[in-house]
């Protein structure tokens, strides 16, 4: 059976959690001011800030859902990755120092800093609102996927104790904790996924031509909710049969005991791997999972993935589609307000530089990690082959049982430190931008955090609602999402203000709204929305490709160009930006 109650996860877990609820009330003491809650108070060292950047960025699905990309379709998981850290790039050279220098909580301060304008603090407001649920939605997903494993409990069991716990982090201590968190939810994830790398090369490989690995799985959804899994009745995935092996390898050889980091991928290239494709009977809601024998080196090269077929397809739009999710990883580091407002827990513009050095050592060494640990986990004999989010647990599990109570408690403190993150910037964006900013609202510090942590409560809720309706997506994939909107609604306003001395607030605020709800309808309109989320025929969405950000990030900058040229400031340039 690939899942039940595991004390031993439990036990880790409880530990894990405990600790980082006492840190987040002996640090509560920290957070009674608003720029205590909201920023810590510009106090935290760039390299603690650094690691919490990883520790916020490495959510759920930088290893949950990459590990399991690679872990179902090879490459392709792992090009998410280089999407991911390339907009590190963007942060770094563009965004890090000159965001530190505009603003001060949120966001919104950054874009508003000289203007002044109630329009742009309410759509930057809404903006983050909008990016910060939808990044929300992946978190909470992943969290319902570990529950199975370490409970034995529900999809929403598992999302209603992620969000009651991020809400006591967030409402006892606002960013000091949240930042705490992260730093040790960073620390974890890196530290034992080089443990974890490690143990896959030194087990090496090993091949199999057992029938019984390749047989295909067979799971049945009835009308009344219950679950059909190789047809007896029980609970989802409790008696699958555990998948994922080599079927040949180079030389012909049974086994091929230690490897090194290189040597890995020569031996997987000359090998034949087993990957599972699924097909679905709508009819009878049953979904077959099949075996399918694939070359090595197919599996080292990118476009098995459905997202990815652009890479190989003859047809225009599968490339557009590709291109699309590319731009929206490469441009979306830089637009997340989660990110954004970490900047503003550090003293100077130049511990914000460090801190992002220290950020992108970090990320880029455990996105490195995630390559092995999907391949590892493709060829472990431990796969769940209708969960792909839960790769990198089992994988660990095929190891030792404690192996995997550590990965899953850390891989659920990692669901924390994101969700924290993103319910504090959400948290700001109503208290900060919109009640006291936009609406003029006078509330002294105190009644700042005693609504900010109201308006937490209220997020969290959110997110909890849609965790549980998003329950059968990957976790990368709703990423993919948030990316976009992010990219298409912040980036072109964010950019422009700092080196285009003509940019208006009227451009910026249009900006925002176009890109924000350009992006959100095509989301909406898209195939995947209409077979995953509303339930309707894939053939019949309005637009022709998923992913967005290749026509509405353009379109953002398009709007910001044209209106602030119609609406050119008789103003000089302000001071400190880029002519």
């Amino acid at each position: 059976m690939l899942y039940s109650f595991n004390l031993n996860a439990v036990a880790v877990f409880g530990l894990i959690v405990a600790f980082t609820l006492w840190l987040s009330f002996y640090l509560g003491r920290q957070a009674k001011s608003a720029s205590g809650f909201f920023a810590a108070g510009g106090g935290i060292h760039w390299f603690v800030n650094g690691v919490a950047f990883a520790g916020d960025y490495l959510s759920a699905a930088s290893f949950l859902g990459i590990c399991g990309m690679i872990a179902f379709y090879g490459y392709d998981g792992f090009l998410y990755s280089i999407g991911y850290l390339a907009g590190w790039v963007v942060a770094l050279f563009v965004i890090a120092e000159p965001l530190k220098r505009l603003g001060r909580y949120t966001f919104a301060d950054a874009l508003d800093a000289q203007f002044n304008s109630r329009g742009i603090k309410l759509t930057a407001a809404i903006s983050t609102l909008v990016v910060s649920i939808f990044y929300l939605i992946p978190q909470m997903v992943g969290a319902g996927a570990l529950v199975k494993p370490l409970f034995g409990m529900p999809h929403w069991a598992g999302v209603v104790m992620v969000g009651a716990i991020v809400i006591l982090i967030v409402v006892s201590a606002g960013m000091v904790s949240t930042t705490y968190v992260q730093f040790l939810k960073g620390s974890l994830l890196v530290f034992f996924s080089a443990i974890l790398t490690l143990m896959i090369l030194n087990r090496g490989f090993t091949a199999s031509d057992d029938p019984a690995l390749s047989a295909a799985q067979t799971v049945t959804k009835e009308s009344g909710g219950s679950t059909i899994v190789n047809g007896s009745p029980q609970a989802p995935g409790s008696d699958l049969r555990p998948v994922g092996h080599l079927t040949k390898l180079p030389g012909g050889v049974e086994a091929t005991g230690p490897l090194g980091p290189l040597e890995f991928f020569r031996v997987l290239q000359g090998s034949e791997v087993v990957l599972w494709k699924s097909t679905t009977d709508a009819a009878t809601a049953t979904t077959t999972y099949s075996a399918v024998p694939t070359p090595g080196a197919q599996v080292l090269r990118p476009g098995n993935l459905p997202a990815f077929k652009g890479i190989r397809s003859d047809k225009f739009t599968d490339k557009l589609n590709f291109l699309s999710l590319m731009l929206a990883l490469f441009c979306g580091t830089a637009s997340l307000p989660h990110i954004l407002i970490r900047y503003y827990t550090v003293k100077d513009q130049a511990s914000a530089r460090k801190s992002t050095i220290v950020g992108i050592a970090s990320i880029g060494f455990f996105y490195v990690l995630t390559l092995y640990m999907g391949l590892g986990a493709m060829t472990s004999g431990s796969l769940d082959v209708t969960n792909s989010n839960m790769a990198a647990p089992l994988l660990a599990r095929s190891f030792n049982e404690w192996l995997f109570a550590i990965i899953s408690a850390i891989a659920f403190t990692t669901v924390l430190g994101t969700v924290s993150g993103l319910i504090i910037a959400a948290s700001g964006a109503v208290v900060h931008d919109l009640m006291s900013n936009f609406l003029k609202i006078d509330m002294h510090d105190a009644n700042k955090v005693r609504v900010a942590k109201i308006a937490s409560v209220a997020v969290g809720a959110i997110a909890i609602v849609l965790g549980i309706v998003f329950e059968k997506m990957n976790v990368n994939y709703l990423v993919g999402w948030a990316f976009s909107i992010a990219a298409s609604a912040n980036l072109p306003s964010l950019i422009m203000l700092l080196f285009w001395k003509r940019t208006t607030k009227q451009g910026i605020t249009a900006a925002i709204v176009v890109g924000m709800t350009s992006s959100l309808a095509w989301i909406l309109l898209s195939a995947d929305t209409y077979k995953d989320v509303f339930g309707l025929p894939p053939e019949d969405a309005i637009v022709p490709f998923s992913q967005p950000g290749i026509v509405t990030i353009p379109l953002g900058f398009a709007t910001l160009i044209a209106v602030s040229l119609l609406t050119r400031r008789r103003d000089a340039a302000p001071a400190g930006l880029v002519g």
